[in-house]
């Protein structure tokens, strides 16, 4: 999710009517358009945890040095739970660290929201099964000359070409969280829980030392194939987090309780 952190900005952008994957829109981006990398300065940008997982990766660094760096952390949020946004650059106009003239440094791996826009997706409740229903809308600022482009574009096209497959499969995972805390209006988050969610989500390294360095593996039963994978792979991990904190925050019966088993 892009968040302007300008009110005229914000005040322009259009978000437009809810579509659906097979709808169409007209956008190009690149050297050729006048505006190119002006969307990439003076706004708000949400690091997901598969973000930081990609990012961090990419710069070959660990999750800590890479939030110390280039993020920065905010506790309050409309859902409750800690977000981290990218730290722009105050030097070049709060412009994102990593854009430059000939455009963005990290592009294979640059974050979700980048990688999406100008296409939003969210969700509503279907009022007949009360199953999540999915959308999008086409974000429209006044800056972007995209949309004077000629090519169109069916928006499961552009979710395609984008890679955006696996950002909103592993970001999905994310937002059950969100809706689990949202249908609890009497569940409030500790300071414990707060903590707990940052590690697993955002510092992959920290989560797998707990996993690994404690007593978890004694306490809780996971089969073998899950904890080489947990152990070896950065995104089993970060996927399993999401899991533990069904079970840790909710108490959802996600992972299983050894019998006589020590405390963590």
């Amino acid at each position: 999710m892009l968040k302007n952190d300008s009110d005229h900005k914000a005040k322009s952008m259009d978000l437009g009517p809810k579509l659906k994957p097979e709808d169409t829109f007209t956008f190009s981006c690149g050297p050729h358009v006048p505006c190119f990398t002006e969307c990439c300065g003076k706004l708000d940008l949400v690091l997901t945890p598969y973000d930081v997982l990609r990012l961090k990766t990419r710069l070959d660094m660990t999750s800590s040095d890479f939030l110390d760096k280039f993020a920065s952390l905010r506790q309050r949020t409309p859902h409750g739970f800690p977000e981290f946004f990218m730290k722009m650059n105050e030097d070049s106009g709060n412009r994102c660290p990593f854009v430059t003239s000939a455009g963005c440094e990290i592009y294979e791996d640059r974050p979700g929201a980048c990688r999406i826009y100008p296409i939003g997706r969210g969700s509503t409740k279907s009022p007949i099964d009360g199953k999540a229903k999915e959308f999008f809308f086409v974000v429209r600022e006044d800056h972007c000359k995209g949309f004077k482009e000629k090519t169109r574009w069916k928006i499961s096209d552009w979710l395609q070409d984008q890679n955006m497959e696996e950002y909103n499969r592993v970001n999905d995972l994310l937002m059950e969280l969100y809706v689990r805390k949202a249908h609890r209006s009497q569940f409030c988050l500790t300071e414990r829980h707060l903590k707990m969610f940052v590690m697993a989500c955002y510092n992959i390294e920290r989560f797998r030392d707990f996993i690994f360095g404690s007593n978890f593996l004694r306490k809780f039963r996971l089969s073998d194939e899950l904890v080489h994978d947990i152990r070896e792979s950065d995104s089993a991990l970060l996927e399993f987090a999401f899991q533990w904190l069904k079970f840790a925050l909710f108490g959802d019966p996600t992972i299983t309780i050894r019998e006589g088993s020590p405390s963590t």
